[in-house]
């Protein structure tokens, strides 16, 4: 007789519908809700799970935030539940959105903060 018996991480995706200004890149996103757990499998089925992390990621930027264990646990059991600022821990930044500059004089454009057109000289608006 043998035992097949394995550990491996695991991602489960929660339902969440939550829209927010971000705070990093300032565009209209929305939370992206998921746990992190380690699981214990018996001939490849799931049997015990410990470690839970409740995590949220950002839909404009990619940002990913630590939620509350408490928040992330009624959110699991499906409740619908409102996630605050003081809820979330931040873990990476994702990717900033920059913004695109315009000369008005020669319609050069930039991304980087310029106050003067580096083609022309003139002012960027």
């Amino acid at each position: 007789m043998f035992l097949m018996i394995g550990i491996n991480q695991g991602r489960k995706d929660l339902s969440s519908d939550q829209l927010v200004i971000c705070s990093q890149c300032g565009q209209y996103g929305r939370y992206q809700v998921f746990m992190t757990f380690t699981q214990l499998l018996l001939f490849f089925i799931p049997c015990f799970r410990w470690g839970k992390k409740y995590y949220v990621q950002m839909s404009c930027c990619g940002t990913v935030y630590e939620l509350n264990p408490e928040i992330g646990a009624r959110i699991a059991r499906g409740e619908k539940v409102e996630i605050g600022p003081a809820d979330l821990q931040i873990v990476s930044s994702g990717r900033r959105a920059r913004m695109v500059r315009r000369c008005p004089a020669c319609g050069y454009q930039t991304e980087e903060d310029f106050d003067f057109c580096p083609k022309c000289g003139g002012p960027l608006s």
